[in-house]
């Protein structure tokens, strides 16, 4: 089966896959000649998972749009949304769009900074015919996306330096414009400004801001300005990156590292409570709007607390099947409220889970070294992606159909990402490769969606393949046998393929042997326990055990 698999893999041919009847336009072959020179490709010996990768592959293509007067292809939400997000398309979409198609997550990145006002606010989306500014409409960090995609690709500083002066600018707009009760907290004016369509936590409060300024809120509101934990965690992350930007350019310090400590503690003293252990808005009279969302996954997502405070969050909510753990988690409304509305059918962040809430995750939970509990919930996401036909932006959280919308860009960026996390290659912005020797599991009727799975990918011009079959797992460097090994684990090298490590992905013990550069070192390693590769050996330099899902 590996040599089938080999060869299936070898003769992928790349444009072929993005191919439509109409042909490639001249700004989409020049993506296909992107990803062709990315190398990335993923076959499965069986099931529907290889099938729907291709289509998501074909169907990013429709995101991929010329915008502005210099017809600049950048990337779009897709379906409905005619435009490009700052909370989303333009941030964590770009992001992982940055490890398939670099020149286009870079243009997005830059077009928010391009249509920056004078005053310093971004616009919240890019459209075909402009700018818009109406609300801010923050999730994930901005400043993070970009340093992630500048450490990936080695990006020029120039660009650095623009985007970091465009943050910088846009923090003193918040700063002055989003903090009117002077709590250090960021304020929430509208529904839209943290894109909570329809969710109960903004009940009774406008969409949008007062008279469509993204600076002025309701006068007339009961109960606005809410200080928001999900705005307040953004621009805390914001700070830890910008500062590490300003290192990196040799700028003088602006206090970054004081200013982030600053606004944690306003999240902490404002923004949660100590009784339910959880994050809630504040309103205008000083209580807490207790509505459990999936605002607690968005502020865990900026890095706020260590990992036994994770940990904690893991047990009480996310791993929590009464809470947020569906059997296609995450929900937007923890399930237990009686607010909770499972429909998928149109968009709303009323209790279904949404495709953005699956693609943030990852940076919550690897930030703390929870790789295996993360399979938990790409393992559910593969199985129902298996079934894919539209790519909707919501997915029903009791069945794993598709609901609202097609050719959505975080759905597509999500079956290619989940794909190389759990059994491809994937490069870190750290200058490390993962290999991740695990396989999709048949978790819906038991039918399989690929029982074994090949991936490629070129990395400074080396050719990588990974073979995760029944007996374990092959890989490849320029066609040539370079490591084998067991299921179960993730070999971590240096972008030449050296080898540095391991961690365990398996809620078992994993024992076996690695044959790297002519030996055979055996190992043993339980769950997220991180080996280091020292004189021929391997040493454990982390195990911080497995958080089990709970029920109550």
């Amino acid at each position: 089966m590996n040599e089938q698999l080999l060869e299936k893999l070898r003769n992928h041919n790349i444009h072929e896959r993005f191919e439509s009847a109409n042909g490639l336009s001249p700004e989409h072959e020049a993506v296909a000649a992107e990803w062709e020179a990315g190398g990335v490709a993923f076959a499965a010996s069986s099931g529907q998972l290889e099938e729907t990768h291709g289509n998501a592959m074909r169907s990013l293509l429709s995101c991929i749009v010329p915008t502005g007067e210099s017809g600049t292809p950048i990337l779009h939400e897709g379906g409905v949304y005619r435009g490009c997000w700052l909370e989303s398309t333009g941030t964590i979409n770009a992001e992982l769009l940055s490890r398939f198609v670099p020149s286009v997550a870079e243009a997005t990145f830059a077009s928010f900074a391009e249509h920056q006002r004078k005053d310093g606010l971004m616009p919240y989306k890019v459209t075909e015919h402009g700018p818009v500014y109406r609300q801010i409409q923050l999730v994930t960090p901005l400043a993070r996306s970009v340093w992630n995609h500048y450490r990936l690709n080695g990006g020029g500083e120039s660009f650095l330096h623009r985007m970091y002066s465009a943050m910088e600018r846009y923090d003193d707009w918040l700063m002055q414009y989003r903090n009117t009760r002077g709590t250090g907290c960021i304020e929430a004016f509208s529904t839209f400004d943290t894109g909570h369509d329809l969710s109960p936590r903004f009940w009774h409060v406008p969409d949008t801001p007062h008279g469509g300024d993204p600076a002025t809120v309701d006068p007339n509101s009961p109960v606005l300005p809410f200080l928001a934990p999900d705005l307040t965690a953004n621009v805390y992350c914001q700070r830890l990156y910008l500062a590490k930007m300003a290192e990196t350019l040799g700028l003088p310090d602006s206090g970054w590292g004081s200013k982030a400590e600053q606004t944690l503690e306003a999240l902490f003293g404002y923004c949660f409570d100590e009784r339910d252990r959880f994050f809630y808005d504040r309103d205008r009279h000083e209580r807490f709007v207790r509505i459990q969302s999936d605002v607690l996954l968005r502020v865990m997502a900026c890095e706020v607390g260590d990992r036994s405070f994770f940990d904690e969050m893991l047990g009480r909510y996310l791993l929590n099947t009464r809470k947020f753990f569906a059997k296609y988690p995450f929900t937007s409304i923890a399930m237990d409220d009686p607010r909770f509305d499972p429909s998928s059918a149109y968009n709303t962040w009323g209790g279904t889970s949404n495709f953005l809430s699956i693609i943030r995750a990852p940076h919550a939970f690897e930030k703390h070294g929870r790789h295996v509990e993360l399979t938990w919930v790409i393992q559910p996401i593969l199985s129902a992606a298996a079934r894919m036909k539209r790519f909707g932006q919501t997915i029903s959280p009791w069945t794993g159909e598709e609901g609202y919308t097609e050719a959505y860009s975080p759905s597509i960026l999500c079956v290619l990402d989940f794909v190389e996390r759990l059994c491809g290659i994937r490069p870190t912005p750290d200058g490390e490769l993962w290999f991740t020797a695990l396989r999709p599991y048949p978790l819906d009727h038991g039918e399989e969606i690929a029982e074994e799975t090949a991936y490629s990918r070129t990395v400074d011009g080396i050719r990588f393949e990974l073979v995760n079959g029944k007996e374990g797992s092959l890989l490849f460097r320029d066609n040539t046998i370079w490591m084998t090994y067991p299921g179960g684990i993730r070999v971590r090298t240096n972008r030449k393929g050296e080898l540095l490590g391991l961690t365990g992905m398996s809620v078992q013990k994993v024992r076996g042997e690695v044959e790297w550069n002519g030996a055979r070192t055996t190992f043993e390693v339980n769950g997220n326990e991180v080996l280091a590769y020292r004189d021929g050996t391997f040493v454990s330099v982390q195990d911080i055990g497995i958080v089990y899902p709970t029920y109550e």
